[in-house]
């Protein structure tokens, strides 16, 4: 097939030979090796980005963009201009992107399926909407962001001053709703999703943040995500854990419920709490999650078995059999 990758601004498919190779470069060796003919396409939020888009030639657009521009909110506007151009691509549409990425529309969807998630509020230039009795400590990040963006250490609150400073700190700094979430102190858990109507939940792997200095909340933040260099970057583990059976068939049951229920497709990452006493709280939904070989939903698919070649050309051929099954719907 020809195939083009589609990614960010500051990114290609061919990188400089000796240095770590990227989740574009790596999704696209993998296509190479596999016979596909493969090209590249920066969407980097400029007008020509679009005229080459329309342009495309291609079978397939494997999807590994994650904003317009700067502006990653504008993600699923990325994938419905797919749609509008009749492209074929990887990955979740513009409805489930649009519904993940808004955490407090999922966290209603979640309520109404039965899914435990934390209890939450969401506050906008002084209103207060859906909110529930909720005790310190709070978990405060914007509502419409994801990538742990605008989540570090300091989203952890503990007083109504800290929670009217987090908030103000917020709305300047993204001018969006602000949501609230109670903490859950525990484990961080992330299971894979891979298919679509026969979609099967892929082992849970655990984020170590055992390393992490004492105060230091255990929290996915931006330190731990993003701030190479960092003890609390360098010390973070991805282990697979060994859980309870009743552990893993609720994360199972809840894994595709969420999948299913925003719509998304072909793969996804989903994110919980374990309490100490074994209770389950679901914290996010992640479309088209990260897909290097070192990232959290790869270890998961290794630990089904999968290789990385193989959970690549698993998600191009779910995309393919989606468009064959309706050639009309995207």
């Amino acid at each position: 097939m020809r195939i083009i990758v589609a990614h960010g601004a500051d990114e290609s498919i061919d990188g400089p030979k000796g240095r770590r190779k990227t989740d574009v470069q790596e999704v696209a060796d993998v296509l190479r090796k596999a016979g596909h003919e493969v090209s590249g396409l920066a969407v980097d939020g400029t007008p020509e980005c679009l005229r080459a888009l329309a342009q495309a030639q291609a079978d397939l657009v494997f999807n590994l963009v994650e904003s317009f521009g700067d502006d990653d909110t504008k993600e699923p506007h990325v994938a419905a201009y797919y749609d509008l151009l009749g492209l074929r691509y990887t990955g979740s549409g513009a409805r489930g992107l649009t519904l993940a990425m808004d955490k407090a529309l999922a966290k209603k969807i979640f309520s109404f399926h039965g899914l435990a998630t934390p209890r939450w509020a969401v506050v906008w230039r002084g209103r207060l909407d859906s909110a529930h009795d909720i005790d310190f400590p709070v978990i405060v990040k914007p509502a419409r962001e994801d990538g742990s963006i605008g989540i570090g250490f300091d989203a952890l609150v503990g007083s109504i001053k800290e929670l009217m400073e987090r908030i103000d700190q917020l709305h300047s700094e993204f001018d969006d709703p602000v949501l609230i979430e109670q903490y859950i102190e525990g484990r961080e858990i992330y299971m894979g999703v891979l298919g679509n109507h026969q979609a099967q939940a892929l082992p849970a792997v655990e984020l170590d943040l055992s390393h992490l200095p004492k105060g230091t909340p255990r929290i996915a933040g931006s330190e731990v995500k993003w701030a190479e260099g960092t003890r609390a970057y360098r010390g973070t583990k991805v282990l697979v854990p060994k859980l309870p059976d009743d552990v893993q068939e609720t994360m199972h049951r809840a894994a595709l419920t969420a999948f299913h229920a925003l719509s998304l497709r072909d793969y996804a990452r989903v994110d919980f709490r374990l309490t100490r006493d074994g209770k389950v709280y679901l914290i996010e939904a992640n479309p088209n999650p990260y897909l290097s070989s070192g990232a959290e939903y790869i270890k998961g698919a290794r630990a089904s078995g999968r290789t990385y070649g193989q959970t690549i050309l698993e998600i191009v051929e779910l995309a393919r059999a989606r468009y064959a099954a309706t050639p009309a719907a995207h």
